[in-house]
């Protein structure tokens, strides 16, 4: 042969590869079949690399097996994974039930996109009963969203009852579970139909990858997502995957000590004269404590908090003069963030008014002490600014 095919054959995949302790990452779009007869034959081959190589199935088989779950579909961002689910079990003519609480993404894609193929949505108070959320359901309801707790301001759903009337109607249920990073909460225990997160924050831990991911366990819901999967393209790549399964070995380490301090930090900012109310539902005497009790195995580092009435000058000031929170919309990093939460109330549907200007933190893996020391510092600027 000459040099330039003997070029493009040299260097092939080794017939046996090394055993290490995380999976090969392997790059490549075309999967080369074994004889004629498996060309297609996709019930026994995999025939294309977009489907997912090694590092893929690794992380699909670990987060199946940490959610209690048959399978998983993964998607190139959480805000894929549940606009995915989504796609992957609405027709035209179906009603989708959402907490107005919802991450406001989720919100986009429900109110502009959704509705643009013939799904309707309405939107239920983030604190209504179940039994109160199944009076709204339709003949045409197909679906309930829930996020417990809630995006910014932390309502909790009982989802297992929820889950229990839905499926009396034929009801499918979704629960965005990144708040529980899927190691906390296990919605397919509570009877959940699909476990949506964003493996961006937590599981990742280090924001710097994006990725979500859907699990369920029902055959026709599996059937369903990986349908969907498939129809619409969704694909990750193998070192993003590689990334997350690395992530995810340090998960409940890193849970542990930034829900501990998240903890810490709630109980001393609910003693601080410039705080009206501390929204954690892991604090004892919060809202939805008991929920929080009976489903959650602990608590991650996001929750949020209402300062006394001030400006808007007054808490952007509070913000400004953090030096350990970095001010950013995302979080489940190493790092503590701050955002201010009030613009983002106003796409709500449902008016609820709180005791001041909302503020939500996550906490990193920082010192709590030093945390609570520079929240102090902030709090003061806040109560020395014009009101």
């Amino acid at each position: 042969m000459d040099d330039e095919t003997r070029l493009i054959r040299a260097g092939s995949t080794p017939e046996k590869l090394a055993k290490t302790v995380g999976p090969p990452i392997q790059k490549g779009s075309t999967v080369l079949l074994p004889n004629a007869a498996s060309l297609y034959d996709d019930d026994s081959y995999l025939t294309y690399g977009r489907q997912g190589l090694a590092a893929q199935k690794a992380l699909q088989g670990a987060l199946a097996e940490m959610e209690g779950a048959r399978a998983v579909t993964l998607y190139p961002s959480g805000l894929s994974a549940l606009t995915g689910a989504l796609l992957a079990v609405l027709k035209a003519g179906d009603e989708v039930l959402v907490t107005d609480a919802v991450y406001k993404p989720s919100r986009r894609f429900c109110d502009h996109v959704l509705k643009r193929f013939g799904v309707a949505v309405r939107y239920f108070a983030p604190d209504a009963s179940p039994e109160a959320l199944m009076e709204m359901a339709s003949p045409a309801t197909r679906l309930i969203l829930m996020e417990s707790p809630g995006s910014l301001t932390f309502e909790m759903q009982d989802m297992a009852r929820i889950a229990e009337l839905a499926k009396t109607r034929g009801i499918l249920t979704v629960a965005d579970n990144t708040w529980g990073a899927g190691y906390l909460l296990k919605p397919l225990a509570l009877g959940i139909d699909i476990s949506v997160q964003a493996l961006t924050k937590y599981v990742g831990g280090h924001s710097d990858v994006f990725m979500g991911s859907a699990t369920a366990s029902d055959p026709k819901v599996v059937q369903a997502l990986e349908s969907g999967v498939l129809h619409l393209g969704w694909a990750v790549a193998g070192e993003d995957a590689y990334q997350m399964l690395r992530g995810l070995r340090t998960l409940p380490t890193r849970l542990a000590r930034q829900g501990a301090s998240g903890i810490a930090v709630a109980a001393w900012l609910r003693e601080q004269a410039e705080v009206a109310a501390v929204y954690h539902p892991a604090l004892p005497g919060s809202p939805g404590h008991a929920l929080w009790a009976r489903d959650y195995s602990g608590a991650c580092g996001l929750f949020g908090f209402a300062l006394r009435p001030g400006s808007p000058a007054a808490v952007d000031a509070f913000l400004d003069d953090l030096t350990l929170f970095g001010l950013g919309f995302s979080w489940g990093g190493f790092e503590s963030l701050a955002i201010s939460c009030d613009p983002q109330l106003k796409t709500r549907k449902i008016g609820r008014s709180y005791a001041g200007p909302l503020i939500r933190l996550h906490i990193g893996l920082e010192n709590p002490d030093d945390l609570i020391a520079d929240l102090k510092r902030a709090l003061t600027v806040y109560a020395k600014h014009p009101a």
